[in-house]
This record gives structure tokens, sequence and C-alpha cells, in this order.
């Protein structure tokens, strides 16, 4: 039986967390590039959603009755032979039947094809406003009936919320229970909706909870022991997933690529006394060092070095210290961590304070994480920066990547609508293919150009200038910037030049005053200010008078660290066939250039004052700020690299042990 196979075990997930050697992924990545030329070759999916449409059409001409028994039939012999392309198809006409008559939707024949892909594993890139979420509802309704336990991973919790409360009474139609789980759930509500057929949840509430699993079970994850466990009653009651079988990752190159840097970590509190002397005595001792004459800063990745004069000047201040500050490792790492709190960490940028608190904002999505917090006392430097009360050091209790959580998955499968440039990397760490879906109808999207001012003022300037004579045609327009400093810095601007407007970033990070705010972006007139929270998964909906004065129009004001961001933002409009346009205005001062080859950076800022129109200058500057870009993208390819790399490492040391986390 299919069903028994897919879940034999009391957790079931993959057992293989050694790095492979090299022939091994050699073959995996072969076995993975052939796979996506025969199982998601065009032809292929044509055939399908035709077979589809036409499974639909024999069962427009049964009873309610006999339709009810037909998809209970379908069911068992999905359990009992899997999801073969001759039970999908039949599948798929049920799902499609069903979402016609509860949410009066139908999927188009690409929805079909990118739902048929993510069944077989792959990952799926469909522009943005082709519907992802109606899409996902296939594969996880046809995998759930296969007897599969389905998540569906999304980039926020917002997005969470919205896609279950959306989708669960088709899924209830089909005879399958949905849940979500949030981020402030408790552990009982948390266990009864990963229980369900199909749980909807972000990246990081899954693996913090994976990582509680592990916690519980420590090393009994063999399924000889969880038999055991089961057989002598010591099998944890607390453990909260099912285990790892199918999960859909909406986005998937933000969760499983720009994501990927940062390991997830759970901790305790530690000692609270001594630490916090600690950090305050590297905080003093780094804001004493001088740049150049005792240490010197790395662009490339983002770090300090000391050099000789400030190593001297920590031992001799050390002299009249004790306890840490006599180990040499110890005391430069801290002043080096102190150093990273002050000049790379910056206020409404990477974090915001409030109620006297530090609360991280997501570079990603630009969604503030108040249940976060910096490792290896980085937390705390940053509080003592800031001038708030400390928290508590922790103490690492286990810790995991996304790149080796969701390797873990029987059943791995994403879509996204800028995944292509990450097609590589995809394939050697997960090992899953990208395949592209064409949208249902073709793009209108127009760009209207790229320009990069001098300064940051010019900037500013010129993009008040375009916002006002934007609104003079009736035009909504959504105006993108990286952080929350900037989105309020414009603010001021408009409230200076009269332009009503309305600003979303992380202090309106309630879910109600999100939904309101982008409900009111589309309309005519409109002007909205926003960081990366308006970027994946929003959708913006256009009145009949705005799509006929032109669309939605969306302002660039910086590029991101890499150009899938970018992407993102600009999918706003233009979606599913709408008209809409968009255009870059940049500046040497953003901070994708602002250590990046100064010299050149020098002679093109004197260049565009001079000469800011001429088209040799604009060509210039823009092809230094892509190269400066692909820079920080290769950068972050490596240290996702390292990362992996480590985390194998930790592993073959903790095995000896018999502790995998």
């Amino acid at each position: 039986m299919f069903a028994l196979l897919a879940r034999g075990t009391r957790y079931p997930q993959r057992m293989e967390w050694e790095e492979r050697r090299f022939l091994d992924r050699v073959w995996d990545r072969s076995a993975s590039f052939l796979r996506r030329w025969s199982v998601g070759a065009s032809w292929r999916q044509r055939r399908f959603a035709a077979a589809v449409l036409d499974a639909e059409q024999e069962l427009k001409g049964l009873e309610a009755n006999a339709l009810a028994e037909d998809l209970q039939s379908l069911r068992y012999a999905l359990r009992r032979d899997g999801p073969l392309d001759s039970l999908l198809a039949r599948a798929f006409a049920h799902v499609r039947l069903k979402s016609v008559e509860i949410l009066g939707l139908a999927h188009y024949p690409v929805q079909l094809r990118g739902g048929y892909l993510l069944t077989q594993g792959l990952l799926v890139e469909m522009d943005t406003g082709e519907g992802k979420t109606l899409t996902a509802t296939l594969p996880a309704a046809v995998m759930a009936l296969s007897g599969y336990q389905v998540q569906v991973v999304t980039v926020n919790n917002y997005l969470a919320e919205r896609d279950c409360e959306q989708m669960s009474p088709l899924f209830a139609g089909l005879g399958l229970s949905c849940s979500v789980v949030r981020e402030d759930s408790e552990p009982p509500e948390r266990q009864a909706a990963y229980a369900c057929d199909i749980t909807y949840c972000t990246g990081k509430t899954l693996t913090f909870d994976y990582l509680k699993d592990r916690i519980a079970m420590q090393a009994r994850v063999r399924p000889l022991h969880m038999f055991m466990d089961s057989f002598t009653g010591r099998w944890q009651r607390n453990v909260l997933l099912p285990g790892l079988q199918y999960v859909v990752v909406d986005e998937a190159d933000s969760v499983l690529i720009d994501e990927a840097r940062t390991p997830l970590i759970i901790s305790a509190v530690g000692d609270s006394e001594s630490e916090e002397a600690f950090y305050r005595q590297a905080m003093e001792l780094a804001r004493q060092l001088e740049p150049e004459a005792h240490f010197l800063r790395d662009p490339d990745v983002r770090s300090f070095d000391l050099t000789r004069g400030g190593r001297a000047y920590l031992e001799a201040a050390a002299t009249d210290m004790s306890g840490l500050w006599r180990n040499t490792y110890r005391r430069e790492e801290a002043v080096l961590q102190a150093l990273s709190a002050l000049y790379l960490f910056n206020r409404d940028q990477h974090y915001i304070v409030a109620d006297e608190k530090i609360v991280i904002v997501d570079e990603h999505t630009g969604r503030s994480m108040p249940d976060r917090s910096w490792e290896r006392g980085m937390h705390q430097l940053i509080e003592i920066k800031e001038d708030v009360p400390l928290s508590p050091p922790r103490l690492t209790l286990a810790k995991i990547s996304f790149q080796l959580f969701f390797q873990r998955y029987l059943r791995l499968a994403g879509m996204s609508g800028t995944v292509r440039e990450v097609g590589r990397e995809m394939r050697g760490v997960y090992k899953v293919s990208v395949v592209r879906v064409p949208p249902h109808r073709p793009s209108q999207r127009r760009c209207l150009g790229r320009f990069v001012c001098a300064d940051a003022e010019q900037k500013w300037e010129r993009v008040v200038q375009r916002i006002q004579t934007l609104l003079t045609q009736q035009r909504p327009v959504l105006v993108g910037t990286q952080s929350i400093a900037n989105a309020d810095r414009l603010s001021a601007y408009l409230h200076e030049a009269g332009v009503v407007h309305q600003v979303l970033h992380a202090r309106q990070d309630e879910a109600e005053a999100e939904a309101n705010i982008v409900a009111r972006a589309g309309q005519e007139g409109q002007v909205t200010i926003a960081t990366n929270m308006a970027g994946r998964g929003t959708d913006i909906k256009l009145s009949a008078e705005v799509a006929t004065a032109g669309g939605l129009h969306v302002i660039l004001t910086e590029r991101h660290e890499n150009r899938r961001i970018d992407r993102q933002l600009i999918g706003r409009c233009g979606r599913q066939g709408e008209p809409g346009s968009w255009e870059e205005i940049s500046s040497l001062d953003d901070e994708l250039v602002k250590h990046f080859w100064a010299p050149v950076r020098d002679v093109l800022r004197t260049g565009l004052r001079q000469w800011p129109e001429r088209a040799v200058v604009q060509w210039s500057a823009r092809v230094y700020y892509r190269l400066a870009q692909i820079r920080v993208e290769r950068q972050h390819r490596r240290i996702r690299a390292r990362l992996l790399r480590a985390e194998f490492k930790l592993r073959r040391s903790l095995s000896f042990s018999g502790r995998m986390e």
C-alpha cells in the first residue's frame, strides 16, 4: 500500500544527514537535470492539462452522490497506488470542479500544469500574479488524498493566514482538514494544526517546531527506536509534527535561498550578570578604537579585522581586567562583534526599537520578528548601543539551517515568480530542478527607464517629481524602499510637497492594517510607500478606471542585495495581463554601492553631476550598480555553501556522541 510506505514510521523523514560524496552529488545533479527534461517537458504538461479537462467533462455529468462515490474510490486508489498520472488527472478534475462550486474560481490550464509539476517534486516558476495560491491547492489536495501530511510554507504569517482562510472551504469540500500555525500559537494548538491533512505555516515556524521535536526525541529518531518507544510507551506525547512528508514552498527562492544564510537556533537563558558586564566592557572598548589605526573593515564580507595596533591596544586594556578578558580569542571576538553592532547594524533598517526592546526586521520581507534574537552576544551589544534594558544571554540548545531542514522531506516542491536565477544552486543543494510555466495572458508591463542620481538628495527630489507627474494622470503609485528609515525619509519629503500618501513597513505590522493599506494601494491617485512587505505575495487590485489610465506604476528607489527581490517588487504591477509600468531611480549613496570600488564611484558621481542626462554616463552608472549587486549575490552564495559544509562537519562530530542536532 502506497500510504503505508509513505507513512511507515511515527516520524517519517529522510535520514541522509551526512554530506554526500562527490560522485554521488554529480549523479544527483545529473538525475535531477534529466528528470526535469522528461517529467517537466512542455508536451507532457499540455497533455496532462488536456486530460484533466476531459476528466472534468465526464465528472460534470454525474449526480452529487455519484461524484462523492467517485472521489472516495479515487482516494482509495491514490493511497494504494500513489499519485500516478492517470489518477492525478481525475483528482485534479475533482479539485477544479469543487473550486468552481465553492470559490467560484476555475484553475487555468497553466495552473493545472504548475500543479502537475509540483506533484512531481519540481520547482515551478510562474509569473507574479498568475495565481500561485490557487495553484498550490492542486498538489496539496491530491497529495493529502494520497495519504501524505502536507505543509504549505509561505514567507510570512499574514499570507499563511490569508491563504488558509481562503482555501479551507475548498479542502473541506474534498473531505480534507486544513489549519494554520501562527507564531503565537500554543503547543496544543500547533499539534492539532499539524495533525490536519493540510497545514499552512511559515518556514521559520515549521523549522523551529522541528527543532523542538528533535530536543524532545533527543537521539531516538531512527524508525526502530520510534517503534520501540511506541511499544513501550516512551514515545513523546508532546511531539508537534507528524514528520516531514510533503511540502509545497511558496516563494521558494526566498525561503530556500535568501533565508538559508541564517541558521535557526533554539536557545535557553544563560548567566546574565557576568555576561552583561563583559558585553558592556566590549562595547566601551570598541567605541575607543579608531578606524585604520586599530581595525579595518572588509566591505566584501561585511566584517572587521583588528590591526596589529588594535590587538596591542586590547592586550594593554585587558591587563586591568579579569575573567574572559584574559582569553585572547574571546576578547578579540567580543570587540569585533561590538564593532559590527556599531557600524554594520543600523536602526530602522536591520532592527527597530519598540517598547524599549530591540526587534529584528527581516531583511527579505521587511517584517518585524519580535520573538527572534541574534546569537553570540550580538543582540545584547545592540541593546547596549541603543541604551535599552539588556535581555538575558542565550545558550544554544538546537540549531539547523533551511538548507539542511528541507532536504529531510520525503518530497519537496516549490514555486515562485523569480527562481530561475538560482536553479543551479537549487539542483545542487535540494536535488530539485526548476521548470518555467508560461503566463495565462501576455504581459503588458512596461519599463519606463532606469535613472541613477549622483546622491540621495537628487534621488528623492526626482522621486517626488515623478510621483507628482503620475498623480496628474490619476494613476496609483507604489514606491519601494529598502529600509524603514528611507521610507520615513521619503514620507517627510512628500509631506513637504503636500502629497497625500500611506506608508507600509514593520511599524504597521498588524495584519488588519496591512490588509487595509494593500486594499487602497490600487485606487485612483493613491501613493503608497512600502518596504519589502509589499513584495512577495501582495496582490494589489485595480479598479476599471485605473486600468484605463495605465494601471499601477512601481518606482524602485534602491536595488536590493539580489535581483530577484527587485523583480518581485516590479511584479506588483502588470499582473495577469493588466496594464502597468515601472521605473528605477537610484543613487550612488545607496547601501549596495556605498563601499564598492570607491574611486570608480567618485568618478561616476562627478560625471552624473555634470552630465546627469547623458546616455553614456547613465549606462556606466547602471553597469557599475549591477556589478555591485552581482558581487553581493556571489558573496551570499559562498556564505550559504560554507554554512552547509559547516553543518555537515558539525554533525559528523556530534555523531560520536549519538546526537545529530
